[in-house]
């Protein structure tokens, strides 16, 4: 989990809006498997190891059910530590009967499901970095068909009782209006292009991780941004390691025009497509 801690910046915390709190709140941890971290009137933060909040999920008043052909969340994907551990959760859903997609992406394998309000879910594990594929400064990334018996057979030994202490938030992908201008802002916070050729869709890391911050114009070129009242995502954190490079990021990002509200010391910006990312130091 090197990509996701310190000196790298990263994504931490993903802020989510829904229709029904404790509908939610039952998905989440009994068939993702977090617990809850902090509980308010109507906004639950959710952990894996009990100390860093990794999702908020709120249930605003007059909330509106999910839009299509938006911008906004395609998913966030929680990263665990172990390929184990994926065939732990594999067995887990399996026995659930829960249906799932999957990928297999060279440099990691995944599954995919929705929340009960159509939120977008990615699990997964990295293969060892020594494994990924690079041409110059980008890595090689496909969608593939998972082996899924090899990871069930991993994760054989290894008891499911929720989402193991190690995970994190491993990368968020939205869908956007459109990808030469999102580039430019995702640029200036501090993540590169790590493979520019993927149809309709760019992937962008910092400290050379194939992805902290997915782009996809899926949705349609011009999608426009999903109304506040609508479900979906609220918003979510970038996390950097220092003053000096959130503030050479902030710098950056005024120099695109876009508007900067700092409070209590957090930083928000919103992206060319309007999701709205908190800019902050562990």
């Amino acid at each position: 989990m090197k990509y996701h801690k310190k000196p790298n910046t990263f994504v931490e915390l993903v802020e989510l809006k829904v229709a029904d709190l404790q509908r939610s709140v039952e998905f989440y941890e009994n068939i993702i498997g977090f617990t809850i971290l902090e509980q308010q009137a109507n906004k639950i933060y959710l952990t894996a190891d009990g100390k860093t909040a990794l999702l908020s999920i709120e249930q605003p008043d007059d909330i509106m059910p999910t839009q299509q052909k938006t911008a906004g969340l395609y998913h966030f994907a929680l990263l665990l530590p172990t390929r184990a551990d994926l065939g732990a959760i594999l067995r887990y859903f399996s026995e659930l009967n829960i249906r799932v997609g999957a990928g297999d992406h060279l440099v990691s394998e995944a599954l995919y499901l929705n929340d009960p309000d159509g939120n977008g879910i990615e699990i997964y594990t990295d293969r060892p970095d020594s494994e990924w594929k690079w041409e110059n400064e980008y890595v090689e990334m496909a969608t593939l068909q998972i082996d899924a018996q090899s990871i069930l057979t991993e994760g054989a030994n290894t008891p499911w009782n929720g989402l193991p202490a190690g995970t994190v938030m491993g990368h968020i992908h939205l869908h956007v209006s459109e990808l030469d201008l999102t580039k430019d802002f995702y640029n200036a916070l501090g993540f590169d292009v790590m493979t520019p050729n993927y149809p309709g869709a760019l992937f962008m890391g910092a400290g050379k991780y194939h992805h902290h911050i997915g782009l996809n114009t899926w949705a349609g070129i011009g999608a426009p941004p999903t109304p506040e009242n609508v479900v979906g995502l609220k918003a979510f954190s970038v996390v950097y390691p220092s003053n000096e490079e959130l503030q050479i990021a902030i710098t950056k990002v005024k120099a695109l025009g876009s508007e900067i509200f700092e409070e209590n010391g957090i930083y928000t910006v919103k992206d060319p497509s309007q999701n709205k990312i908190k800019l902050t130091i562990k």
